[in-house]
């Protein structure tokens, strides 16, 4: 049956940022397909993403890592890896966004975000590819890509240039590790209702402009993105890889 293969039981997977919104969705949708969850966090407490998963019979970690350096990677494989005995799934959620113009955009608003988009969700994929090839049958990479992976956008200088980077960098990883059994795909949200976009939520005019241009008329929910990962993670999608594919309410067809 072709239900079975979305099914997810007895994996593991990785979650970074999943405290809360897009990351929080993701890990929850995860187990409801029956993955157990490692979770990662910095400042906010997974606890509510954990009462979510173990209310569904399904096992959570967390993991605290401040992922703006690459030093937590290899503990947080090992901490998963000897909580659930193995990794299957991998999941880099976890990203931040500054808002300047680019005339006035300060090195350590690009550092900030390129270290924590697209330098430590690298390392992380590597750490990960290593563990799953040590033991064998194979994994799943889901990197969090963006609109901007495909546009240009304003004001958001190093944003836009590390959500494209995980565009090109899905590509490249699928290339390369396809030999050993490892899907590399990433998802592409839209306008969501997250901490992200709520100084553009909160601007009347920019909001109205938005939703305008949305053929759904509406911002994405953090449950909007379920579907997608579980596609990702399971064995429907085993012949697919290199792919990002957006979740957008129809804005790149608009």
């Amino acid at each position: 049956m072709v239900v079975d293969k979305f099914r997810l039981n007895g994996k593991v997977a990785i979650v970074t940022g999943s405290a809360r919104g897009l990351g929080r969705g993701i890990a929850v949708g995860l187990a409801e397909a029956g993955a157990d969850i490692a979770g990662v966090y910095n400042q906010t407490d997974p606890v509510q993403t954990q009462k979510e998963i173990e209310s569904l019979g399904r096992k959570f970690i967390g993991i605290s890592a401040d992922l703006r350096s690459q030093k937590p990677v290899n503990g947080i494989v090992e901490k998963a890896v000897k909580r659930f005995g193995r990794i299957d799934i991998l999941v880099n959620n976890a990203g931040i966004i500054r808002r300047r113009e680019s005339i006035e955009f300060t090195e350590k608003d690009w550092d900030d975000v390129m270290n924590l988009n697209l330098k430590s969700l690298f390392v992380l994929c590597q750490a990960f590819a290593r563990r799953v090839i040590q033991q064998g049958g194979g994994g799943k990479i889901i990197n969090i890509a963006s609109m901007l992976s495909f546009q240009g956008g304003i004001l958001v200088p190093s944003y836009t240039a590390s959500k494209s980077g995980v565009m090109g960098l899905t590509k490249l990883l699928a290339n390369e590790w396809a030999q050993y059994d490892i899907n590399v795909n990433a998802i592409a949200p839209g306008y969501m209702a997250t901490d992200n976009t709520e100084p553009l939520r909160n601007d009347p005019k920019r909001s109205a402009e938005l939703l305008g241009r949305i053929p759904m008329g509406k911002w994405g929910l953090p449950e909007d993105l379920k579907g997608a990962a579980v596609f990702f993670a399971s064995d429907a999608s085993s012949y697919v890889t290199g792919h990002t594919l957006a979740v957008d309410g129809g804005w790149l067809a608009r």
